[in-house]
């Protein structure tokens, strides 16, 4: 199998995956509650990685890359855990993967201001176009209440700035690192403070053992974890290798289509303006990973 053909079939399958993902989070709300969801991601997601640090323990310098791995591990996975399963309480999982489509606009916003990144002007003008298609996808959501729709999208519009964070640190940090390797170690760090406030300060134990479909919803961020969280950021990385980082960015704009398929399979209801909201955010998606000159 040649390259091309082997990106391709990587980019479709992340694709499918992550956009799963809100999905299998609202499903693991079924029966957890937010913060027992994410903390469940976390702890599952690390110990899936666990016997990988045997081979990769001494494949990076531990001193040299914390910071990297640090922002990767807080930035990249823990934080935007709780951030969208909090989200998903009040909004739905389509609108919730709509948004996440902002990350590549924060991601060159983020590399301007902290690490002085060069942008082409056209590239600024994506920027806001793709954030008046956010604006207009969370005011034309069908939700009554529409102080709390905004509120809660918002935490979605945080994780996104989180994953731009990430993003930028492992591009400035951990470019030497093997994908693998630094994923390894992110999860490592994070996931002994997930399960001590998994199981310190939640009733997940209880919830795990009354809820009559808990070991459904279970499954679902058993698959969350590890396909969503841990494998798909190394296969992410070799995708970028492989077929470059503009190639690898259109996962961005196959995300929100898979999103929004499993909210209309789901019975959640989508309208014209967020379809065309979303329009317009990949507009300005395209506009910034586009060329230099317009």
């Amino acid at each position: 199998m040649n390259n091309k053909t082997l990106s391709w079939i990587i980019l479709i399958v992340l694709s499918l995956v992550w956009g799963s993902s809100f999905i299998l989070m609202k499903q693991g709300l079924v029966s957890f509650t937010s913060d027992e969801v994410a903390g469940l991601r976390i702890v599952i997601a690390s110990a899936f990685m666990l016997p990988f640090m045997v081979v990769h323990f001494r494949k990076l310098s531990f001193k040299k890359h914390l910071k990297g791995l640090l922002l990767m591990g807080v930035f990249g996975n823990l934080i935007p855990a709780f951030l969208f399963t909090k989200a998903e309480t009040q909004i739905s999982s389509s609108l919730t993967g709509m948004l996440n489509a902002l990350t590549p606009m924060f991601t060159i916003i983020i590399g301007v201001l902290i690490y002085k990144n060069q942008v082409a002007k056209n590239k600024w003008l994506g920027v806001i176009i793709g954030f008046l298609g956010a604006v207009a996808l969370v005011l034309f959501n069908d939700s009554n209440d529409q102080t709390g729709n905004i509120l809660y999208s918002l935490l979605v519009v945080a994780a996104t700035l989180c994953y731009a964070i990430s993003v930028n640190a492992i591009k400035v940090y951990l470019h030497e690192v093997n994908s693998l390797t630094a994923t390894v170690w992110s999860f490592s760090l994070i996931g002994p403070v997930a399960a001590v406030y998994l199981f310190g300060f939640t009733d997940v134990i209880a919830h795990a053992t009354s809820q009559p479909e808990s070991l459904t919803s279970l499954g679902y961020i058993c698959i969350l974890a590890v396909f969503g969280s841990a494998l798909s950021v190394v296969v992410y990385n070799t995708l970028i290798k492989i077929a470059g980082t503009v190639f690898a960015s259109s996962c961005t704009y196959l995300i929100p289509i898979v999103a929004i398929g499993w909210g209309v399979f789901d019975g959640e209801i989508i309208n014209l303006y967020q379809i065309l909201s979303v329009l317009i955010i990949i507009a300005g998606i395209w506009m910034i990973n586009g060329p230099k000159k317009a």
